[in-house]
């Protein structure tokens, strides 16, 4: 991983969860809202101020490229967003870091009496 990107690390649940929404294809901030509400099954709620307030950061961080509305998109006011090659390797690095950190873990933790563990 190149040295500059390793300052973002670790990302905050925000910039994670925006990152992986736009991992699988170039959304516009609605459509990025509801992929965040998807992956994390309703449990994770991004607000607008949040989500573009770090869609910014993230653009003028070159991690998230701001790209011109698709073909017979009807409303050319929806700005698109894509992840840059940049923030394709720093997703790429925040999840390699995330399953370390898991599989480290995971050794102490212990069944619950109702059978999850802690």
């Amino acid at each position: 991983m190149r040295e500059d990107l390793a300052r973002f690390l670790p990302l905050s649940p925000a910039v994670l969860h925006i990152l992986l929404a736009l991992a699988s294809e170039d959304r516009h901030g609605y459509g990025i809202i509801l992929e965040v509400k998807r992956l994390s099954a309703g449990r994770y709620k991004l607000g607008p101020g949040t989500l573009y307030g770090n869609l910014q950061k993230l653009t003028d961080q070159g991690l998230v490229e701001e790209i011109p509305c698709p073909e017979g998109e009807d409303d050319r006011r929806r700005r698109y967003y894509r992840l840059s090659d940049d923030g394709r390797r720093l997703l790429s690095e925040e999840v390699s870091r995330l399953d370390a950190l898991f599989r480290e873990a995971k050794p102490f933790l212990r069944p619950l009496p109702d059978g999850r563990t802690s």
